[in-house]
């Protein structure tokens, strides 16, 4: 999967090929991956796929998941100057998205950390990108919620609209989905969350419910229900983040590691 995402994008930048390479012969050449704003790295793994199709050699100075600060050269490149003039732009774009997604990640998990709450990403994804923003997320320190509809059944509150009876529902769903599936339940109030909890959930995802609401489902789940998870999710920000993670949830869940990440400045220099 990794190669085909790889070959796709450098196919959608050389196009028909690059009319650079028609003028001048190839020569030997080499570049830097130079870090001209902090972060932490992602890519490295699609980044040597690339290199294994394209024949160059790149060494990393820094791993997938760690830090760096403006000035740092990220890895050295040699290889021949038609090719690396080729997937220069394809090599950043991906560096560059990763990064930026695990750079917005990792500050959402310092705050969280001191807590033991799990951050989770979710499926606002761009179309087709799933695999690699969610990757990008893990090199951030996040733990990944659903890949997609078939990793386990969350009943959102569109489902609930059209279900007569949840505990009859999920009764009926443990004969039909996998045994190692759990059902997770978004609830919006503590109704709803009391009657996920009567009807035999896994998880509760608390939406966009005020840190004070969460701590009443918390404590409810403590003294009745300690097998139940709890997730927090809707409108949490680096602003807003810390004060659930302080209710005692075991996971809080984001869009915007993903959809909010701005790119930061990283940029390739020949030698």
């Amino acid at each position: 999967m990794i190669e085909d995402f790889v070959k796709a994008s450098l196919d959608q930048d050389v196009g028909r090929g690059d009319l650079y390479a028609l003028v001048e012969p190839s020569v030997d050449a080499s570049a830097k991956i130079i870090a001209k704003s902090d972060g932490i790295v992602a890519g490295v793994e699609y980044i040597n796929v690339l290199s294994r199709l394209e024949n160059f050699k790149i060494t990393w100075n820094k791993n997938d998941s760690e830090s760096f600060v403006k000035g740092d050269v990220l890895a050295t490149i040699n290889g021949t100057s038609h090719v690396l003039l080729r997937i220069e732009r394809t090599l950043l774009n991906m560096l560059l998205h990763a990064s930026s997604i695990a750079t917005l990640t990792n500050k959402y998990v310092k705050l969280v950390e001191p807590y033991g709450t799990k951050l989770l990403d979710t499926r606002k994804t761009r179309p087709l990108l799933r695999v690699f923003e969610k990757y990008a997320t893990r090199c951030g320190g996040a733990v990944n919620h659903r890949m997609g509809l078939d990793d386990s059944l969350m009943i959102k509150d569109t489902h609930l609209k059209t279900i007569k009876n949840l505990k009859d529902y999920i009764s009926k769903a443990r004969k039909k989905i996998p045994f190692t599936s759990k059902i997770e339940v978004e609830a919006e109030s503590f109704e709803i969350a009391k009657e996920a909890f009567d009807s035999g959930c896994d998880i509760i995802m608390c939406d966009n419910m005020t840190p004070e609401q969460v701590n009443e489902i918390v404590k409810y789940r403590n003294e009745n229900y300690l097998h139940v998870g709890l997730e927090a999710s809707g409108n949490i920000s680096l602003e807003t983040i810390e004060s659930y993670a302080k209710t005692g949830v075991d996971a809080i869940s984001s869009g915007s590691l993903i959809h909010q990440a701005n790119w930061i400045d990283l940029s390739m220099k020949m030698d």
